[in-house]
């Protein structure tokens, strides 16, 4: 490096006091930060994944990526020196357990959602801090050190609350530290290895960049959007396993990934059953309403969006607890670990606002999944068969005034809104004697499917009578049993 050694210390004076006034988390001696960054981060930066995270505007550049790959690879080599390494064996067994544990981690993701590929969806543009630390990556994944270095310099001027964007530029500063200067003991290794803290960061690292290599197939949607009407202009879809929030814009040519971006869930992960278990949900929900940052404390952040939780498929299943929000982080707080909420789905402040300017309240659905199937239009169709046909023969069950076969629809539970039913009677009943023997027209349908151990489909749909302009909106839910659709459920929207 062309440093001097007087540069040196200055930098390393630099990353112990962003370390220090900006980094909370990190009040550490000297020798135990350079420790704990450089061992936290080295080997995420140094993958040779990082350099194929590219997106098209670096397609043209496959033989710059393999020679940024094999410049990764000396550097992640010089940094393993640095580190202290204490033979070249222990570091040859070091590379190849890395590379061992990259292949394992290949081969464990080359199903859903599909890897990377050239008909794989390109990377979406997220944050705008996020999107210029995965150019730091890159940069650093093609043997560009020095411009990385500035990148991330800059990063974390604007976002200082940025925790991992801080963890990076600190490696990248380390990386030009010369060993004698750099070498922390083993033991402070050690223990920085198992600072929760740390080990957080470096899961947050590794699920950005994963997310980042395995994109969504192309011209697919998530298995629960079958059909969505035009009346919700957006769609979002969870899938927890990644950490990641994937944002569609809905029009007549269908679904479109717009944006994607990173986001935290609860402490003990998803699947919610009761309140208090710092769960987040799993399941089809909407956004109930927008709530006033004003009328929040900071914690929350820029906002929160509330959803249905518990939806009455949950209610059916005596799931309990409530208020699962879409919300912000705290203004000292950029993100969040993976898991860290109560059960909510947080996201970062800007990413927030972004989505705050495109939800309609009641009308954009949420998907809550441990882990999202992408299926392709055809197959959408596909699946919306069977309920179709039911839908269409309870409406005509209805309009001809057939109270027999319109009860053979209902499951004898089934509830309108509030108010239970007796037995479903009063439900066909007061269907009959609402359709009048009129002939009606569905529109604006949406089905979104959700399987679990039961197969569950949202319907939602307006309906007009012959001779008017105008009639009910309806959300309802049907349970599969056997080869039958039922209902168990239905809301009167307007």
């Amino acid at each position: 490096m062309a440093h001097s050694q007087g540069k040196r210390r200055r930098l390393v004076a630099d990353i112990v006091r962003h370390g220090r006034l900006q980094n909370p988390p990190f009040r550490l001696r000297s020798g135990q930060l350079l420790a704990a960054l450089m061992t936290a981060s080295a080997l995420m930066l140094a993958a040779p994944g990082a350099a194929l995270a590219s997106n098209s505007t670096h397609k043209a550049g496959s033989a710059k990526a393999a020679g940024g790959s094999t410049k990764a690879k000396a550097a992640s080599s010089s940094r393993t020196t640095a580190r202290g390494a204490t033979s070249r064996s222990s570091s040859a067994k070091g590379k190849k357990g890395v590379a061992a544990a990259e292949a394992r981690t290949a081969s464990a993701t080359t199903t859903r959602p599909a890897r990377r590929s050239a008909s794989a969806s390109s990377i979406q543009e997220a944050s705008n801090a996020e999107a210029r630390l995965i150019a730091v990556y890159e940069m650093f994944g093609r043997g560009q050190a020095r411009p990385a270095l500035a990148k991330a310099r800059d990063l974390v001027r604007d976002y200082p609350n940025f925790q991992l964007a801080q963890l990076v530029y600190g490696d990248l500063l380390a990386a030009q530290v010369p060993p004698s200067n750099a070498l922390p003991d083993t033991a402070s290794i050690a223990k920085m290895r198992g600072n929760p803290a740390m080990a957080e960061l470096h899961e947050e690292s590794k699920r950005r960049l994963q997310a980042l290599r395995e994109r969504p197939p192309a011209n697919t949607v998530p298995s629960q959007f079958l059909t969505l009407s035009t009346r919700s202009r957006y769609a979002i879809a969870v899938d927890a396993s990644r950490s990641r929030l994937y944002l569609f814009e809905n029009s007549d040519k269908g679904l479109k990934l717009t944006a994607d971006y990173y986001i935290s869930v609860g402490k003990s992960g998803t699947d919610k059953v009761t309140e208090g278990d710092a769960r987040t949900p799993l399941g089809v929900y909407y956004i109930t309403s927008s709530l006033d940052p004003k009328s929040l404390k900071d914690f929350y952040g820029a906002g929160a969006l509330p959803i249905n939780y518990p939806n009455p498929y949950d209610v059916r299943r005596g799931k309990t607890g409530g208020g699962i929000w879409l919300h912000g982080t705290p203004p000292q707080q950029f993100a969040r670990a993976p898991l860290a909420s109560d059960g909510c789905v947080v996201m970062a402040n800007p990413d927030l606002k972004q989505l705050l300017r495109k939800v309609q309240i009641g009308a954009t659905p949420v998907v809550t999944a441990r882990s999202l199937q992408w299926i392709s239009q055809p197959q959408a169709e596909k699946e919306t068969q069977s309920i179709t046909s039911a839908i269409n023969g309870w409406k005509d069950a209805r309009a001809n005034g057939n109270e027999a076969q319109l009860k053979k629809f209902y499951l004898p539970d089934f509830q309108r809104s509030s108010k239970k039913s007796t037995e479903g009677i009063s439900a066909v009943d007061e269907e009959v004697k609402y359709a009048q023997g009129k002939r009606v027209q569905f529109k604006d349908v949406s089905y979104l499917h959700w399987r679990d151990g039961d197969d569950t489909m949202i319907v939602t749909f307006g309906e007009v009578f012959e001779g008017e302009k105008s009639g009910r909106s309806r959300r309802q839910y049907w349970l599969r049993q056997g080869t039958d659709w039922k209902l168990f459920h239905e809301e009167i929207l307007g």
